[in-house]
């Protein structure tokens, strides 16, 4: 994997001059470039090849007397501008078609002397390290570095980078192997705030450090003196260079501290969940400010990225999820709240919640349902499957007559699935002729069964499941529908992914959906869900079911919350 170490560097006042005509002929090797693509794009549609383009906007450009120029600096740094213009375009073309995630590219634009950031790259070619500690850049000299840490590798390129402060920075890309760190027991589910910055699933808070709050004197008082300051003149120069190392200074402590935190969480825990937040639309609203200042993206990035690197686990619940609105002891789902409501009662079981620990510990349970139960895990951690899991493809179409389709497999996920006609509390298989509809389950005398949208739709079909013992369960569904449910080691388990594969296979159909512990229905778990209805909540509803048995069960059985 490709890392980058940034290091400060301390160029002389030559090296400097020679830094900013390194700079400017750069950019104006990628305007020229980026003007003639224009032109020729305009013209007929032609696309210039990158040869032809360093052989115009380079080789033959330094012969001329408005460019000759070029040939004072290194000429490394001015082929990795217009490689740069190479990955610019391919990165536009690529957000278009779709191959490239995230935020829209736009086309690349010219660059102006009066950006606040400079910088320019350059290969193995170009720069060597020194014996003794300097970097040396082609046609620049040897320049002075403090090393804050050893290079794990030779790197493969640097960049020179100037920022608005008036610091230089080179920035070298190493390729090293991931370190992957010893595997703990230990998962956690993150709640992003404000208030707090962050608040575990197990107990544990993360302040707010409010670093821009903090500064704010300091750069109203630093902006004040910028604005009063003439247009042009030098004194408003060095006032600009005044508030841009304020905000740097923040910026830095801001992140040194992400590090700090996204460090300590990902060595003392094996899987990290968080909630895939709307930054970019909170950032749109009144909380504007210290959304930006709190750094949620940041924070998230640093997570994946260490992950990576040492072998740790970083999943992402969907923002759909409303893991404020459920009790995490029952599941019920009370409703949206607004932001001034830190503390909540459950109004089905009466449990007094903490917002945020109780959203922490539902985004914990989401998480455990799509990874640890995906593909054959238990859903309570610690927990094993009583019988291996059988390899299945989730989600394939159960109609195996057209070409490129397979049939489902029997199992999925070590959960015991029903064939057609089949009770799990004898061994008798029902033959059952095909199309022919099953006999449909009542639910327990003087149990409740609410629906979520009125009564089913004329030609629905009803599931219904029970336990009547720690190690049976049954299930009554529509012919040839596959349903991995059960009562496991007295847990319960179901796979997320395989179950929305079930869902899936009668596309357009809605199931009545009942689930009861020991004979007794279940009210939080009842009701209809329809193919479109949110997998994640259903299996976080089964979940938190489970747990809430295993701390009834005694000290001895594990638990996932």
């Amino acid at each position: 994997m490709h890392l980058r170490y940034s290091y400060r560097i301390y160029p002389t006042k030559g090296q400097r001059q020679s830094l900013a005509r390194t700079f400017g002929c750069a950019r104006v090797v990628y305007n020229d470039a980026l003007a003639l693509r224009k032109a020729a794009w305009k013209a007929d549609g032609s696309r210039i090849p990158t040869g032809a383009l360093a052989k115009s906007v380079i080789t033959e450009a330094k012969r001329t007397d408005a460019r000759s120029w070029l040939g004072s600096v290194s000429v490394d740094a001015l082929q990795s501008s217009l490689r740069d213009l190479d990955t610019a375009y391919r990165n536009f073309f690529d957000s278009v078609s779709g191959r490239r995630a995230g935020r829209p590219v736009g086309l690349p634009v010219f660059k102006s002397k009066r950006d606040a950031r400079q910088s320019l790259r350059f290969s193995r070619n170009g720069f060597r390290l020194r014996g003794n500690g300097k970097l040396n850049l082609a046609k620049i000299g040897d320049v002075r570095v403090k090393w804050s840490r050893a290079l794990p590798a030779d790197p493969s390129s640097v960049t020179v980078v100037l920022d608005a402060a008036g610091r230089y920075h080179a920035s070298f890309v190493v390729d090293v192997e991931p370190e992957h760190l010893p595997e703990v027991d230990a998962e956690v589910g993150i709640d992003l705030g404000l208030t707090t910055y962050a608040v575990l699933s197990d107990g544990s808070v993360i302040d707010n450090p409010r670093f821009l709050r903090k500064a704010e004197r300091k750069l109203k008082a630093a902006q004040r003196a910028l604005s009063r300051k003439a247009k042009g003149s030098k004194n408003r120069a060095k006032a600009r260079r005044k508030v841009a190392r304020a905000h740097a200074k923040v910026t830095d402590t801001r992140m040194d501290w992400l590090h700090k935190q996204t460090t300590r969480i990902i060595r003392e825990t094996q899987a990290v969940h968080l909630e895939d937040l709307n930054v970019r639309g909170l950032a749109r609203g009144r909380l504007a400010k210290s959304v930006h200042d709190a750094g949620w993206a940041a924070f998230r990035r640093l997570l994946e990225e260490k992950a990576a690197r040492y072998g740790r686990h970083v999943g992402i619940v969907p923002r759909t999820f409303p893991s404020s609105q459920l009790c995490s002891e029952c599941g019920h789902r009370d409703g949206p709240k607004p932001l001034a409501v830190r503390e909540w009662v459950c109004g089905a079981c009466g449990v007094l919640h903490d917002r945020d620990l109780n959203a922490a510990v539902n985004i914990l349970a989401a998480g455990q349902a799509d990874r640890q139960n995906a593909c054959g895990g238990p859903v309570s951690p610690g927990v094993a499957i009583p019988r291996r899991a059988r390899s299945v493809e989730t989600g394939t179409h159960r109609n195996t007559s057209g070409p490129g389709r397979r049939s489902r497999a029997a199992g999925a996920a070590g959960i015991p699935a029903l064939q057609r006609g089949e009770d799990v509390n004898n061994d008798n298989v029902i033959d059952l002729p095909p199309g022919a509809a099953r006999p449909v389950e009542l639910a327990p005398p003087g149990s409740r069964t609410p629906t979520r949208s009125g009564a089913p739709p004329p030609g629905t079909d009803t599931l219904f499941c029970t336990t009547n013992c720690p190690a049976r369960g049954k299930v009554f569904a529509k012919p040839g529908t596959i349903i991995g449910f059960g009562w496991l080691n007295q847990q319960f388990a179901i796979n997320a992914q395989s179950y929305a594969g079930y869902l899936q296979a009668d596309d357009g159909h809605l199931y009545t959906f009942f689930v009861g512990v020991n004979g007794a229905a279940v009210p939080n778990i009842q009701g209809f869900f329809d193919v479109n209805d949110d997998v994640d909540q259903i299996a976080v509803l089964l979940q938190q079911e489970a747990c809430k048995q295993d701390r009834a069960a005694g000290p001895h059985r594990p638990t996932a919350s």
